[in-house]
């Protein structure tokens, strides 16, 4: 027990830059505190003290403003950074070295007494206000951008974003989660602005089709009102000489 609260003050220091010293963890990190309780709370649930196990995690919901349920099963060197509003339901997993911030939700689709809520594998990270929902898989070292909503399973190595989410980045190379920790969630690719830039290309390859057949036509024109003043002389030579015999 006191290993794994060790190893969770550990972990804030190596993904929140903002982390100065153990007692300003222990004390203020509110997502520390929801993992303290939910220690206590799993450990009581497993034990068969289920409501026991509800009240603990009630009173750590109240304390810092996220609600893990004492049913979830977590794994080592779990982070939720800020916290407020995070929930994660009874039959959610979340393996090893998963980041998460404020606003997430791990919610259940089904109302019957069976797996319901997802599965976070090793490394993933989730941004802000992001929601994930049903049985479904989130795959090694994948990311989930800010705000999106996820209803399908998610491969290992990509980045989903949008509602619903849609893969945009798709497999890489495999790395260790230990060693591959990226924090990096703003730098995610948008797939509205990269589909009007391409309509935006298209256009502009139109008009200057459209340029050249316009320049090519009034060309011809040219050449032909030419060819018409020719002839118009040609027939006035003709008339005259007609005329004088």
């Amino acid at each position: 027990m006191w290993g794994t609260l060790k190893e969770d003050i550990q972990v804030v220091f190596q993904r929140d830059p903002a982390a100065r010293s153990f007692l300003e963890v222990i004390l203020t990190y509110p997502g520390f505190h929801a993992l303290f309780f939910y220690r206590m709370s799993h450990s009581l649930w497993m034990s068969g003290l289920k409501s026991l196990g509800r009240l603990v995690s009630n009173i750590g919901r109240f304390y810092t403003g996220i609600e893990i349920h004492p049913g979830a099963k977590i794994g080592r060197r779990f982070f939720i950074d800020h916290g407020m509003g995070v929930v994660i339901g009874e039959t959610a997993e979340i393996h090893d070295d998963v980041t998460i911030y404020q606003g997430v939700t791990l919610g259940g689709t089904s109302r019957s007494k069976e797996k319901r809520h997802p599965t976070v594998e090793d490394g993933v990270l989730i941004g802000v206000d992001a929601t994930i929902l049903g049985p479904v898989t989130i795959g090694r070292n994948a990311k989930v951008g800010a705000g999106s909503v996820v209803v399908n399973d998610v491969p290992a190595d990509s980045t989903v974003v949008g509602i619903p989410g849609r893969v945009v980045v798709g497999e890489g190379v495999h790395l260790d989660a230990a060693h591959r920790i990226d924090l990096e969630h703003q730098r995610l690719p948008d797939p509205v602005a990269k589909a009007i830039g391409t309509l935006v290309d298209y256009v502009q390859k139109l008009e200057k089709r459209v340029n050249d057949l316009s320049a090519r036509q009034g060309g011809l024109e040219v050449r032909q009102a030419e060819d018409n003043e020719v002839l118009r002389q040609v027939k006035e030579l003709l008339k005259t000489q007609q005329v004088d015999r």
